[in-house]
This record gives C-alpha cells, structure tokens and sequence, in this order.
C-alpha cells in the first residue's frame, strides 16, 4: 500500500451508530430465510427490524437451507417447543452420483459413480426409506458432544460416536427426476436429518448421492407459503410489521381451549390446580374470561387443570391493552 495514503488522516469522526430502543413485543413471525444465513442471522436481523426486546427461532436451518423458520417473539417464546416438536416438511434435491464430505453440496467430493436408475429404482429406495428409520446423526450438524457441535469436531477434522435415532418419515413423494437431479417432497417427525436421508437413497440406489439444496416447506400446521422475507420485512414501515406477528396463542391453536371465570384465572396464573368438569386431556390452551385473555399452556388429569406454561401477569395485560 502507498505510504502516503496508509497515513493520510481520516476526514472528521465516525457517525456515531445510532442506538435502537427495544420494545416488548409479542407474537410469532413465520419467517422464509434466505441461502447463505444461519438461523441465528436470520433471527437477529428479524428482531432489530422489529426493535424487540427478545426473540427466538424453532429449530435450526443449516445455511444452505432456505424455508419456513417461525419466530417467536416475547412471551411467544414460551411455547417455541410446540413448533420444535412438530412433523416437519421439506423439499430436497439430491445429486445423484457423487457423495460429499459434508453430505451436501458444501463439502468435498468423495466419490463419484455412475448414474443407472429408473423410475421404479427410485420408487422403491424411497419405499424402503419410509415408515420409522434409524438415522445416524452426521458429524456435520448442530448436535452437540460435550457442550460442542458436532461440527466443530468435524470442521478439526475429528469423529466421534454417535448415537443412532429412531425418526418416521411418514411421506417421500418424487416431484421431479432427470438424469443425476432427484427432487422430493418429504414429511417427517422433528430431528430427522434430510442430508442422510439423502445419501441413505443414493446408496440404495447404488450410485450414491448428496444434498444440492433444501427448502422447509412446512412445520407442524405452518406453511412456507404465509411466511415473509427479510426483505419483504425491510421494506414495510413498523406498523406493517407488527401486523405481520400471529398471536401469542397461534402456535397453539389446534389444542382443546379452556376458558376460566375471572376468579379461577387469577387463581391459574399463579399455578394453582383448579379443579374442572372436563375430560383428561395432554394439552390445552387456557384463556380468562371476556374480552378474552390467553393465560397459558396446561392439561387435565383427573379433573384437575395443571398449569404447564403460564404468562406473567404483566404479559396478559400487555397482550390484552
């Protein structure tokens, strides 16, 4: 670099960056994330657009992935799990032929293999990969050994034992198939690993295989197509965005509903068991009385309504104000 402009001073000071001031926001945001962004990334750029004070994501997408990724922000969060538990969907394209370090397009051939297959080959690889499987879980993901990822292991070049995992994938459907490109529609239960269901097809079919690209479609009763970009996002004014957020209570909503007179919601919001005249149930959504207040997660057992997840009573007068 030339002496004169390495020295030359800089012209006046640094702006100053400008300090955003959060605000207590409440809801869930379904959110289409973009290739190159990890969900963190994406998470952090959704919460600043909206200036909320806390926020988090239901479920990682590696990535290279793109697709549904619900947020959730404020007392949303406390039911974030309903959404990690969920069946997800997916749409996966494989490369048939050649298999990866990574099991994805990001890493390093490893073997490359002629491409034989027909239709009926492929049909039944994705017959044999259907119903509940065992999967070991790749060294390339978020799965963590010992308070570290195991990718990190992989990245220093190190494997480790894992445990495999019973999934069920409930679905594969070919949506498309030309040469060595095979896209499929996949339904599953939540921790299945599509790269190794990948390459698990690619080596029934004898030929092996990797993942191109992976775009989740859907979670739970959540669907890609009413989920927003970042840049769709950037583009709205504040209040357009907040419009964007789906209630505290949405990712509840396919649950049995509860609805308690004033004085038994008072009592619920501090934990107490209220005894009710209902059916035993695994989980419900529990509201107070008219004009109607989301008080919490519980379920019923042997007649009586115990509380699982229970909203502050700060943030049921914030969802109701």
């Amino acid at each position: 670099m030339d002496d004169a402009v390495r020295s030359a001073p800089r012209r006046g000071p640094r702006p100053a960056r400008q300090r955003i001031q959060r605000r207590a926001l409440h809801g869930v945001l379904l959110l289409d994330k973009p290739v190159g962004l990890s969900s963190n990334d994406a998470l952090q750029k959704a919460k600043w657009l909206l200036r909320a004070e806390k926020a988090g994501h239901t479920g990682t997408l590696d990535p290279l992935a793109t697709g549904l990724l619900p947020l959730c922000f404020g007392a949303a969060t406390k039911f974030s799990q309903v959404s990690l538990d969920a069946d997800k969907a997916y749409r996966a394209t494989l490369a048939l032929g050649r298999t990866t370090t990574t099991g994805d397009a990001e890493g390093d051939v490893l073997q490359q293999r002629p491409v034989a297959v027909d239709r009926a080959a492929i049909e039944a690889a994705c017959a044999r990969f259907t119903g509940p499987i065992s999967q070991l879980p790749p060294m390339h993901s978020a799965l963590k050994r010992d308070g570290k990822a195991l990718y990190e292991y992989a990245r220093a070049g190190i494997e480790v034992e894992r445990e495999p995992r019973q999934v069920t994938i409930h679905a594969i459907d070919i949506i498309d198939w030309q040469a060595d490109t095979l896209v499929i529609d996949v339904r599953c239960s939540k921790g299945t690993y599509i790269r190794t269901l990948g390459q698990d097809i690619g080596e029934a079919l004898g030929c092996g295989a990797h993942l191109s690209a992976l775009r989740r479609t859907g979670s739970g009763p959540l669907r890609v197509a009413d989920a927003v970009t970042l840049e769709q996002l950037a583009a709205l004014d504040e209040a357009a965005r907040e419009a964007l957020l789906k209630p505290v209570d949405w990712l509840l909503s396919d649950w049995p509903c509860v609805a308690l007179p004033e004085d038994e919601a008072g009592r619920f919001l501090t934990g107490l068991r209220r005894r009710v005249r209902l059916a035993d149930a695994p989980a419900v959504r529990v509201y107070g009385p008219q004009p109607s207040a989301f008080l919490g997660s519980a379920h019923i057992a042997s007649g009586e309504l115990i509380a699982d997840r229970l909203l502050s009573p700060v943030e049921v007068q914030g969802l109701i104000s």
